[in-house]
């Protein structure tokens, strides 16, 4: 038995040290900076207060090389073309550096679809309504003779024949087509004859059409973006705050991108005449 014990005393020993070692391997762990999925809101229509704040957040996470991954988390009715535009070529760029996933908690119709489809993976929960892919305008008025006001030609004071505008839509209504074709690839299930219709469906049929990647939840997105940057332990950090007091804005719509009633209630339309990839749905009417 003394042997034995004689035996046990440099085990006894050997544990002191490893103890110690443990101790400041846990140490150095927790002091080790953990990368960063960066989070990117939209919970509002698309215009030039929104687009300049997705921007700014944007170029931060390109930038930042501390931040490996996005989630763009989206619910959103669309907005103005041009606002849409410049937020997708930008998540264009940043989608060349790093992985960018959407996760779709309400709504991404129109515009917010567009930008959806410039990202890597969409993941939506089940009710989301997603799609509603098209262009929608008001008309210019027709020109008129204004015996106060002199111009320089006939369309100085209205911009465009009413038939351009049409032309325009029809361009821009293409170009949409094309950026989701190209950003879908050969998971996009239906062709344009579908596509283009402006239908708005809910996620479990738009999984079915190819308009999006997975049902799930916002961990899911989370997930899904770890495993494309190869990540198993993060951090997520919201990157409005980061970016936004440095990124102070006035909206171009002064009285609120959307119409309101002399009530102060809201309506689902814009407050200004112009070209949009925004969903408007209908009113409820009374009944006579």
């Amino acid at each position: 038995m003394k042997n034995l014990h004689l035996m046990d005393e440099p085990d006894r020993r050997h544990l002191w040290w490893v103890v110690p070692a443990l101790v400041v391997g846990i140490l150095l762990s927790l002091l080790i900076q953990k990368p960063v999925i960066g989070v990117i809101r939209l919970n509002d229509a698309i215009y030039a207060a929104t687009a300049q704040d997705l921007i700014a957040q944007i170029n931060y996470a390109r930038q930042s090389p501390d931040i490996r991954a996005v989630v763009l988390i989206l619910d959103s009715p669309g907005g103005t073309v041009v606002d849409t535009e410049a937020v997708y070529m930008e998540l264009s760029r940043l989608r060349q550096t790093k992985p960018v996933v959407t996760w779709v908690s309400g709504m991404a119709a129109s515009g917010a679809y567009y930008m959806s489809s410039g990202t890597d993976y969409v993941v939506a929960v089940p009710s989301a309504e997603v799609g509603n892919v098209g262009v929608i305008g008001y008309l210019p008025a027709t020109p008129m003779i204004i015996e106060d006001t002199i111009s320089t030609g006939p369309y100085k004071l209205w911009g465009s024949p009413r038939d351009t505008t049409v032309r325009e839509i029809e361009m821009i209504k293409q170009g949409f087509f094309q950026a989701v074709t190209l950003g879908r690839g050969k998971r996009l299930k239906i062709g344009p004859e579908v596509l283009l219709r402006g239908q708005i469906w809910p996620a479990s049929e738009a999984l079915r059409l190819g308009l999006i990647d997975q049902l799930g939840s916002e961990t899911d997105a989370f997930d899904q973006a770890a495993r494309m940057a190869h990540l198993w332990h993060y951090k997520t950090v919201d990157l409005y705050l980061p970016t936004i007091i440095s990124n102070q804005t006035t909206s171009a719509y002064p009285l609120g991108f959307f119409l309101q009633t002399k009530d102060g209630v809201k309506l689902p339309y814009p407050s200004e005449a112009g070209i949009y990839m925004l969903y408007m749905p209908s009113l409820p009417t009374e009944q006579k």
